[in-house]
């Protein structure tokens, strides 16, 4: 039977419920046991797929297609168990079902209520698609005390009398915060958020207490003493230099260890965390360093691009060498006078975005790193814009643009109205919902043979994960290829162009999907490896 860890947070926001439930995730599987984790986010939208960057952060693709949350960005990264649509549900996509189960007559003319039809749909959510999994680990988005997570917390609380004590664990992230006109932490603010807890009838077992400092024995004691919990259960949450790290400091801190014991498990053999203190060594002394330019729209929420930015870490992480970031506002690039800004670096990445604000930005740093040399990665409308770019100034087709800014009659971008996913033919239309409308999650790529990206790959076709609306105009390849453009990845049925690249440059490649989704720091991405490898080659040579 699957054990079941609900992950609540107190105090405030942003404690990183989400790195927790990866961190102990890579524990449990270091010592043997199969994991799966969850997501259940309170906000009303059915998913993260129509919310801005700037307020939600990246939305997370999985490969059965499913726009998720962030976190389970972390999940994957730390874990290697691929995620599904089923590992992340909001408020929204739950009301959405009990609303047409009532529409449909499926309630037989009850009464339809939060309790016990919404906790139901929830509890329902949780248990579902679960198989020979060892533990579950279910993450409540919010903070306690939020109105919109009320319902999430009841369904934990029955799930627990549902299921039995001995097979459900709550463990609640939580701060001290260190005041220091009077130089100590405070458990208050603990106390109280624990009390909150108490008054929707849940009782953590274990306390994971977030700290710029070390947490003094008898501070410990007194939150034990107070929140009602074992004192070898307030688990000391420091913060660390490389979130990698975080696995060896809840090790070193009993975390793993206190919930073996709490589900009668074997304390012994201890995990071997090995692989993580070997990356942890390569990130705190590497042999050099690179800078690597990311030219994007949503830089004022650097958790925009969260995966991207892990994803160069693990090409650091695979050459050995440190990623330092240079986050740049495309819109800087919009006057011809500024490109000066990009001197330097080794390497510029224009990642994915919507609509038409900063593009003419990133379409000159893409011809500022096509005729510098310099190692281009151009992500999904970084690759759109890289093609634009060639046709402009070097395809003879000076008005190229796309269709996502405007009729045209040089749209070398357009709008996808049909394309194959498995044995059916998904179809869209212009003016229909934006919301989960986007081809979206793993499609099959075949690769060209005698060029770059065969040769980064090591294979001749590929699966990645896409989200997007526009594609390549096929009907632009003669002019594109003209102008020094290689078709290296197409679909399947040869329609749709998947990877582009220059061969009269060092690295220049675009990607219409999107690799730094599966990008994981024991496994780092091959076209960040390659990506990054080109930099630190660039480094050399300056």
């Amino acid at each position: 039977m699957t054990r079941f860890i609900f992950i609540t947070g107190g105090v405030v926001s942003s404690l990183g419920k989400g790195l927790a439930s990866a961190a102990l995730g890579a524990l449990l599987q270091a010592r043997g046991y199969k994991v799966r984790l969850r997501k259940l986010d309170p906000y009303l939208n059915v998913d993260p797929g129509t919310m801005s960057p700037t307020q939600h952060g990246e939305v997370y693709v999985t490969d059965d297609g499913a726009e998720t949350d962030l976190d389970l960005g972390h999940y994957e990264r730390f874990t290697g168990v691929a995620s599904r649509q089923s590992d992340n549900v909001t408020s929204g996509r739950i009301y959405s079902s009990v609303i047409a189960k009532e529409r449909h007559g499926d309630y037989l003319g009850a009464t339809v209520q939060v309790i016990p039809h919404v906790t139901d749909a929830i509890k329902e959510f949780i248990l579902a698609d679960l198989h020979d999994e060892d533990f579950c680990l279910c993450e409540i988005g919010g903070t306690v005390g939020d109105i919109e997570s009320l319902p999430f917390l009841e369904a934990i609380r029955q799930l627990r009398n549902d299921l039995g004590a001995e097979n459900c664990l709550f463990v609640m992230v939580t701060l001290l915060p260190f005041i220091k006109s009077a130089g100590e932490l405070k458990t208050k603010p603990t106390q109280h958020s624990v009390k909150e807890l108490l008054s929707v009838g849940i009782q953590p077992d274990m306390l994971l207490c977030r700290a710029e400092r070390t947490i003094p024995e008898s501070e410990r004691k007194k939150i034990a003493l107070f929140c009602n919990v074992k004192p070898e259960c307030v688990i000391e949450a420091l913060d660390v230099d490389t979130i990698y790290n975080v696995p060896v400091k809840y090790h070193e801190q009993g975390f793993d260890e206190q919930v073996v014991r709490y589900f009668k498990l074997p304390v012994d053999p201890k995990p071997n965390l090995m692989p993580w203190k070997n990356i942890v060594q390569r990130v705190r002394e590497p042999e050099g360093e690179v800078t690597i330019a990311i030219v994007g729209k949503y830089t004022s929420l650097l958790d925009s691009y969260k995966s991207l930015a892990e994803a160069l870490a693990h090409g650091g992480i695979a050459n050995n060498v440190r990623v330092n970031l240079k986050w740049m506002d495309s819109q800087v690039f919009e006057s011809p006078d500024t490109l000066h800004h990009l001197e330097g670096v080794d390497g510029i990445l224009v990642p994915g975005g919507f609509g038409e604000r900063g593009t003419e930005g990133k379409i000159r740093a893409a011809q500022f790193a096509r005729e510098q040399k310099i190692p281009y990665f151009g992500i999904c409308f970084g690759m759109q814009l890289a093609v634009i770019e060639a046709a402009r100034n070097l395809g003879g087709v000076p008005g190229a643009t796309s269709s996502e800014f405007g009729e045209s009659d040089s749209a070398v971008i357009g709008l996808m109205t049909e394309w194959i996913k498995g044995n059916q033919t998904e179809v869209r239309k212009s003016n229909g919902d934006l919301g989960g409308t986007m081809r979206l999650g793993a499609y099959p790529c075949e690769i060209r043979q005698g060029t770059k990206a065969r040769e980064i790959y090591g294979a001749d076709s590929i699966h990645e994960r896409h989200r997007h609306r526009y594609e390549v105009n096929t009907t632009y390849r003669p002019q594109l290829e003209k102008a020094g453009l290689v078709f290296c990845g197409m679909s399947p049925d040869g329609q749709l162009p998947e990877m582009i690249e220059r061969k009269d440059h060092p690295w220049f490649i675009g990607v219409q999907f999107h690799p730094e989704l599966k990008s994981k720091p024991l496994d780092p991405h091959p076209l960040f490896r390659s990506f990054i490898a080109a930099a630190v080659q660039k480094a050399r040579l300056v």
